[in-house]
């Protein structure tokens, strides 16, 4: 589920908080109840303004965190021929074109 932020024009105060994209946030007393906190001296039915915020993404950076993840990372060497950088077991380091037993075993990889 996505981060929203919400700020309450009368308090100040910028919340985030977790919920369906669907489910739209229109007061202070509905914020610190999905927040789970204390709507403080602010009176319940004031409105909220949702901010634009960039999404917080987080993408594996080395090739043992893609391998760890079950993904394979093909890096090109020479024409046609690839390095398997994240190769496992008994899959062979190089992918060439002509030899079939090369490619990665995918089947391993993905499950239901």
């Amino acid at each position: 589920m996505p981060i929203f932020e919400y700020r309450c024009p009368e308090n100040g105060q910028n919340i985030e908080v977790i919920h369906h994209f669907n489910l739209q946030i229109k007061t202070w007393g509905e914020l610190c109840e999905l927040a789970e906190i204390d709507p403080g001296a602010t009176d319940e039915s004031a409105q909220v303004v949702k901010q634009i915020s960039s999404p917080s993404l987080a993408f594996p950076k080395t090739n043992a965190e893609l391998k760890n993840l079950g993904f394979t990372k093909l890096v090109k060497r020479e024409q046609g021929v690839y390095e398997n950088v994240t190769a496992t077991g008994n899959e062979k380091r190089y992918m060439k074109p002509d030899d079939p037993s090369s490619l990665p075993h995918l089947k391993n990889k993905i499950s239901d």
